[in-house]
């Protein structure tokens, strides 16, 4: 599959890119026609970094923010955004004037925080950081789940969304579905692929792929 990898620029930043495979693949909630891949932004420093860099224009600046929750493995992100969060200083209500940045636990296919990190949820305000977003249904199970202990959602970022927002919270993105020219995600019984008898290569999810 890597040897059809396509490149596509960022238009915020001349240091990022985006690779993207194209294919028949299925995630969680949709199959799509490019497995997009945000690997080397999330574990290269210097891509991770500047990624951080890219998010922070977008964060809300007047408003408080205490944690960062990481989801799909980006917590380098995460480590650099706070740093660009806290070097601007942005109001937090923590005890130690810091940001904590945590991620979900993931049991049974639910999200739980266990109790040591309970006190980086409750009671704070909260950026919640993503690697890919197709159809918002674990954007929407994480703000269930900061909800569910305490937390208030004080913005939604994601590498890669092709939607903008999710339950009226708006979505802030690196790299969005124009930037992947024809990129398509289609619902499980409308997949054109299946109706033509092509089988799904990979799935897919924000951590990476497994060949089918």
């Amino acid at each position: 599959m890597e040897e059809r990898i396509v490149k596509f620029k960022s238009k915020e930043s001349s240091s990022l890119n985006l690779h993207a495979i194209p294919g028949h693949f299925a995630t969680s909630h949709s199959h799509i026609n490019y497995y997009v891949d945000v690997t080397s932004i999330k574990t290269r420093a210097s891509e991770a970094k500047e990624a951080a860099k890219v998010l922070y224009s977008k964060v809300p600046h007047h408003e408080y923010i205490d944690t960062i929750v990481c989801m799909d493995g980006t917590e380098m992100i995460g480590a650099f955004l706070s740093q660009q969060i806290e070097n601007a200083g942005i109001m937090s209500v923590n005890k130690h004037e810091t940001l904590y940045v945590v991620s979900p636990e993931i049991n049974n296919n639910q999200m739980l925080f266990r109790d040591n990190n309970k006190g980086a949820i409750e009671g704070k305000h909260v950026v919640l950081l993503l690697a890919t977003t197709t159809t918002g249904e674990t954007i929407r199970r994480a703000m269930e789940c900061i909800s569910y202990y305490g937390g208030t959602i004080t913005c939604v970022a994601s590498i890669f969304s092709t939607i903008d927002e999710v339950d009226g919270t708006k979505i802030e993105k690196l790299f969005d579905d124009d930037d992947v020219v024809n990129y398509q995600a289609y619902p499980v019984t409308e997949c054109p692929f299946c109706k033509k008898g092509l089988p799904i290569e990979a799935m897919v999810n924000g951590f990476g792929y497994s060949k089918l």
